[in-house]
């Protein structure tokens, strides 16, 4: 009876036994030079068709482990993953306990740790651990890695192409025949102001009427009139015709008059010294009119 007892637990503990799972693990090398390849390998016997279930391919090993290339093999019976790997940092790595569910039933491996040498020495040649992948690359990759570059380009092109715009056409502003016509009209007021010819101050008056004419006429008519004599002056604007004859006109007997006024030849009254005042202030306004037939004459 005692004897029948221990048979049949015999064969329980064997029935047992046949009907349970096997898992292992194993590494090739524990101590690895920088970079070399190493292999971490973990099995399950005895499956009766029962299904395995760990982490996602390339992912089942720590962040410190470049994996390289993880294959799994599955049986009815057996369940084999090789994975091998490397690790470009010295140091001592370790593979935890890693957790593989079978069937619901969690099991877990040993942890294994890894040290990680340089073996490298003063002068030796140092090769790429792997070699060089070539990627070919269109245009749309191309943009992706440089889209802000030229865009950056473009914009500063703009921007500078805008600045020149803008400061010639303020300079075109700035030196238009209004703008100088204006300038001409600011410095006639100006002369008016100083009483010139309320106090009867004949010489002064004429002295500057004369030089604010003559660089206006040099500004807006492109005549050197601020170096020419009179009689010299009067020649050109009558040779050139860019002057109006009416212009002509009051140009030449103010001048005239002013020459012997300074030389203290003639002596005008205040009656004159207005009516030349007013006559140069009516050839500066008239002078843009002189202008637009030049240009109608010239085609420009």
């Amino acid at each position: 009876m005692i004897f029948n007892k221990a048979f049949f637990f015999i064969l329980l503990i064997l029935g047992a036994t046949m009907h349970s799972q096997t898992l292992g693990s194993k590494v090739d090398k524990e101590t690895l030079a920088l970079g070399e390849i190493g292999t971490y390998t973990v099995y399950i016997s005895g499956l009766q068709g029962k299904v395995v279930k760990s982490a996602p391919k390339n992912e089942l090993l720590p962040f410190h482990f470049e994996e390289i290339s993880d294959s799994i093999a599955v049986s009815a019976e057996q369940y084999e993953r090789i994975i091998q790997f490397t690790v470009f940092e010295e140091g001592t790595y370790t593979v935890p306990a890693l957790e593989f569910n079978i069937d619901g039933s969690v099991q877990k491996t040993v942890p294994y740790e890894i040290k990680v040498v340089n073996t490298a020495q003063k002068g030796d040649v140092i090769n790429d651990i792997r070699n060089n992948k070539e990627v070919r690359l269109d245009a749309l990759d191309y943009w992706a890695m440089y889209k802000w570059y030229i865009i950056g380009i473009l914009v500063f092109l703009a921007l500078l192409i805008m600045i020149i715009v803008l400061r010639r056409y303020a300079a075109a502003r700035k030196n238009s025949p209004q703008v100088r016509t204006n300038r001409a009209m600011r410095e006639l007021d100006d002369l008016r102001k100083k009483k010139f010819i309320e106090n009867g101050d004949y010489r002064s008056y004429y002295v500057e009427l004369i030089d604010i004419t003559r660089n206006f006429i040099s500004r807006q008519y492109s005549i050197p009139a601020d170096v020419l004599l009179t009689d010299d002056l009067i020649e050109v604007m009558k040779r050139t015709n860019s002057i109006s004859p009416e212009n002509e006109a009051v140009v030449e007997d103010v001048f005239l008059r002013g020459d012997l006024v300074k030389f203290a030849k003639t002596f005008p009254d205040r009656e004159v010294m207005e009516k030349d005042f007013n006559d140069i202030r009516e050839f500066v306004k008239r002078s843009t009119r002189d202008l637009e037939t030049e240009q109608l004459r010239s085609g420009v």
